[in-house]
């Protein structure tokens, strides 16, 4: 059933779990007392459910960001909460000094969902992203026999892969990057979707190719038919890893499990993260072959929190229910609408651009029609909250729990606040 966003009355129920303070007071609050290395809309949420959020003053907003993907199952879906739950009441942490009984279908079972062998957990998706660098690298010194300190990494033009030091040693996007250096060696940068450059830019100490299959903070940018099959050809014919970042784009995002998987791609490491802990828990992991991860030995590399048992519990519940299709279904036939309609306000003169897969898009607003942020804020004054990026462009990537008569309203929202 559609619910539309409802506005606080003096009878409106409060939320018990609500601050007694304003959004304002608490934003101030925040700015006083935090780094400012984000510049988030003025919306303080109190409590969520599915694909809406509800703020302090009892305002409701449907969520078409779902946490950059990690909240691919909506906010508290039952049986991510009840998974937690019922861990909380065993054990949480016992740290990698010793076993415990999760873990063991933790590994089993995503390996077994990516079409691989072995798992190695980690935190944060960034985490992911600095471990699949060093196995890279250890793997071109011990199996491909790259001279010590030489080994190198393509990775493409305007990538996110988080902010780390040597990530953003690889970014091109210099509002990550100013003033962090000296920055990390060994990696070669070549323009996203060319397939001629980024095979001309591997030699003999190239270990791996990183790239994202849909580059998503770049403003979900599909990169041309044929890339990524091109690039699985060329990284096994120069014996190089195919590293492909699904933080974003995987795990039912794209209409897929993985959006490898429309152009019939398996990569050599899966890199994965957000709706792995189901919006509950930090949870990541590389996820490779046993030739591959088998390069580790005890004491090289770990986190005390990678793969603890909350974390394995929760991303147990995730993977059961990527196992029945439903939610790599649902993307697909509501990112079909999704594109439908988006598609139907390009050459209106209000939207120059719509890019994406699944329920997940990058809309280009068309100048005169206001900056990413402004059409951001205008929405969010209808009840709709999105993310802009790169100036003129906002991401929409609703919860995959989201119904069709909700998403259409969000859309209906954007058409007015667009006047298309």
């Amino acid at each position: 059933m559609t619910t539309q966003p409802t506005q606080p009355t003096a009878a409106a129920p409060q939320d018990p779990h609500a601050s007694p303070a304003s959004s304002a007071a608490l934003i101030s609050r925040a700015d006083a007392h935090s780094a400012h290395n984000y510049h988030p809309l003025p919306v303080v949420v109190a409590s969520a459910e599915g694909a809406w959020m509800t703020d302090v003053e009892g305002r409701r907003y449907l969520d078409m960001l779902a946490g950059y993907s990690a909240l691919n199952f909506g906010h508290r879906n039952q049986r991510l909460i009840d998974a937690a739950k019922a861990q909380l009441d065993r054990v949480t942490l016992t740290s990698r000094a010793f076993h415990h009984d999760r873990f063991g279908d933790f590994c089993e079972q995503l390996a077994e969902l990516c079409g691989m062998e072995s798992v190695l957990p980690m935190n944060t998706g960034a985490e992911a992203v600095e471990t699949a660098v060093k196995t890279a690298r250890k793997w071109g010194y011990r199996v491909k026999g790259v001279p010590d300190g030489q080994a190198r990494i393509v990775v493409a033009a305007d990538n996110f892969h988080g902010r780390t030091t040597t990530i953003i040693s690889f970014s091109t996007d210099e509002e990550a990057r100013a003033d962090f250096g000296p920055y990390t060696p060994g990696f070669d940068v070549v323009p996203y979707g060319d397939l001629a450059a980024l095979e001309a830019a591997i030699d003999e100490r190239t270990v791996a190719v990183l790239l994202e299959p849909i580059q998503g903070e770049a403003g979900v940018l599909v990169p041309p038919p044929g890339y990524l099959a091109g690039v699985r050809r060329v990284t096994r014919e120069r014996g190089v890893l195919f590293v492909a970042d699904e933080i974003q784009s995987g795990l039912g995002r794209t209409g897929r499990t993985f959006a490898c998987e429309h152009e019939g791609v398996v990569p050599d490491m899966y890199v994965l993260g957000k709706a792995l802990g189901g919006g509950v828990v930090p949870v990541s992991a590389i996820v490779s072959s046993a030739e591959v991860l088998g390069v580790y030995r005890p004491g090289e590399h770990g986190s005390t929190f990678g793969g603890n048992p909350l974390a394995c519990a929760v991303a147990l519940e995730v993977i059961a229910m990527l196992r029945t299709g439903e939610f790599q279904q649902r993307a697909a036939e509501l990112g079909d609408h999704l594109h439908a309609e988006l598609g139907a306000l390009v050459g209106g003169g209000t939207v120059d651009a719509v890019r994406g897969r699944g329920l997940w898009a990058g809309v280009d607003i068309a100048p005169g029609h206001g900056t990413g942020r402004e059409v951001s804020k205008a929405l969010m004054e209808r009840g709709v909250l999105v993310k802009d990026t790169h100036g003129s462009t906002i991401r929409l990537a609703p919860p995959l729990v989201i119904s069709k008569e909700d998403l259409d309203w969000g859309l209906t929202q954007l058409r007015e606040v667009l006047g298309a």
